[in-house]
């Protein structure tokens, strides 16, 4: 394995660790039956939820997963032509 094998290695341990523990950070979506009869879904702090911090769970979550992609076509890529 060469040096570049390794740091790509690190980074993708890096960033699956933090896509999971951005997923798990993150509250359930499902507001259940009484959330969908009495409208509670759709409240004054869910039109502000970006600046929240399950904005920011979210945004992490699509960043670091985006990478875990990108990584590891790279990594595959190397290992195929090196």
């Amino acid at each position: 394995m060469s040096a570049i094998e390794i740091i790509i290695m690190i980074f993708l341990m890096l960033a699956s660790l933090a896509v999971i523990l951005a997923v798990l950070l993150q509250p359930s979506r499902s507001a259940g039956i009484s959330g969908v009869i009495g409208g509670g879904a759709e409240t004054f702090f869910g039109k502000n939820k970006a600046k929240s911090f399950e904005g920011k769970l979210i945004t992490i979550t699509k960043i670091s997963s985006a990478s875990v992609f990108v990584l590891c076509l790279v990594m595959a890529l190397l290992m195929r032509y090196l």
